[in-house]
């Protein structure tokens, strides 16, 4: 039996869930999402909650029975806080600056490196020295690719310590060169 899956779903104030089928709308105030639902799961919603349940007790109905709870549960969050992700820049002349909906990026390439941002997500360029980013949207995975694209551009290496890198993230550094 799932653990996750068990656990009903809480809907906070201002989260409207529609059901029609296996098909879940899911609207707050930070926008609105459709999930669509699995065979091998039903959806109930009751006073306040949400509860899943597996059709039956193959493994299979219930593997999809805790992530479907567990995407339902990101999407709900999601609506109402939002997520957030936080990338720093390191790096002697390693600048971020934002031109309408495309971020650039100063890296120390021969160019300027620019990537558009994708729609439901709101970049913010931080710091006195624009080398801090906060990256913010309702869909937890388009947060967490986007920050993950834009960390690829440069990623933090292991000698100087330049590059993109997420705030809490801690980088070994190794020693370099002795004579």
């Amino acid at each position: 039996m799932s653990r996750i899956g068990r656990l009903p779903v809480p809907v906070p104030q201002g989260v409207d869930i529609q059901v029609a089928g296996q098909k879940l709308t899911v609207k707050g105030k930070l926008g609105a999402h459709v999930l669509d639902l699995h065979q091998d799961v039903t959806v109930t919603v009751e006073s306040g909650r949400v509860v899943l349940e597996p059709r039956s007790q193959s493994k299979r109905a219930r593997a999809i029975w805790g992530t479907s709870r567990a995407l339902l549960s990101n999407i709900v969050s999601g609506v109402s806080k939002g997520f957030t992700r936080n990338l720093s820049i390191e790096g002697t002349g390693f600048r971020a600056a934002l031109d309408g909906k495309v971020l650039n990026l100063q890296l120390g390439f021969s160019h300027d490196v620019k990537y558009p941002i994708p729609d439901g997500i709101a970049v913010k360029v931080a710091g006195d020295k624009q080398n801090a980013l906060e990256i913010t949207g309702s869909d937890k995975r388009l947060v967490g690719q986007v920050a993950a694209e834009i960390r690829g551009f440069k990623k933090p290496e292991p000698y100087q310590g330049k590059g993109i890198r997420y705030t809490n993230e801690q980088v070994r550094r190794k020693e370099g060169k002795k004579k």
